[in-house]
C-alpha cells in the first residue's frame, strides 16, 4: 500500500506560516525580480488570477482587491520541504520524495494496525500543527508512474475532514481515497 502526500498551494501556503494573519487572504508569489506569477493560494485561485501573469500589468488590480504578494524565497520553501519531508518519513518506512511539495511513501505495514483512514489523519494534522501546512493525502495499492496530485485535494467537505467518493475517475485510480 502506498501513500501520496502533497503540500496544499505550496509556496503560498508557506508564506503564511510566518504571516498567519493572511491566511484565507488571496496570496500570489512572484518569480525573480518578481516577474510573473508562479504561486496562488486557493483564494487568488478563485479569483481568476492566473499562473504566469505579469505583476506590472495586474499591480493595480491586485492593490485594489488586496492581493498580497511576494517575492519567491527559495531558501523558506527549501527549508519547510525538508522539514515536511522529515515529518513524513518518520512516519512511514519508505519514502520516495517526488518534488519539493510531494512524497510518497510506502505505508504496507501500517493499515493491519490502524485504518488508513485515521493514518492519514494523522499525518495531516502532524505536519498542521508542526509547519502549520496543509497536506493532502491519498492511498493506493499501486505505485503508478504519476499519480495526479488532484488525488490528494481537499473534496468539499474541505481540509482536515475526510470525503470518500464514488466517482469513476477516483475509483478507478488505484483504489485511492483522497481527503
Amino acid at each position: 500500500m502506498f501513500a501520496l502526500a502533497d503540500a496544499n498551494n505550496f509556496y503560498a501556503s508557506c508564506e503564511t506560516v510566518f504571516r498567519p494573519d493572511l491566511r484565507g487572504k488571496p496570496i500570489c508569489v512572484v518569480s525573480n525580480n518578481d516577474g510573473c506569477v508562479i504561486a496562488r493560494s486557493a483564494e487568488a485561485k478563485r479569483m481568476g488570477i492566473k499562473m504566469g501573469a505579469p505583476l506590472f500589468k495586474n499591480e493595480r488590480y491586485f492593490r485594489d482587491n488586496g492581493v498580497y504578494t511576494f517575492s519567491s524565497n527559495y531558501a523558506l520553501y527549501g527549508d519547510m520541504s525538508a522539514r515536511m519531508m522529515a515529518i513524513l518519513s518518520e512516519m512511514a518506512p519508505g519514502q520516495e520524495i517526488y518534488s519539493i511539495d510531494e512524497s510518497f511513501l510506502d505505508v504496507s505495514g501500517v493499515a493491519a494496525c490502524l485504518p488508513l483512514e485515521e493514518f492519514g489523519r494523522q499525518m495531516r494534522d502532524r505536519v498542521r500543527k508542526e509547519l502549520g501546512l496543509i497536506i493532502g493525502v491519498g492511498f493506493g495499492s499501486a505505485l503508478p508512474k504519476r499519480w495526479p496530485s488532484w488525488l490528494t485535494l481537499p473534496l468539499k467537505s474541505g481540509p482536515g475532514q475526510t470525503a470518500l467518493s464514488t466517482s469513476p475517475a477516483l475509483t478507478g485510480s488505484a483504489g485511492c481515497w483522497p481527503w
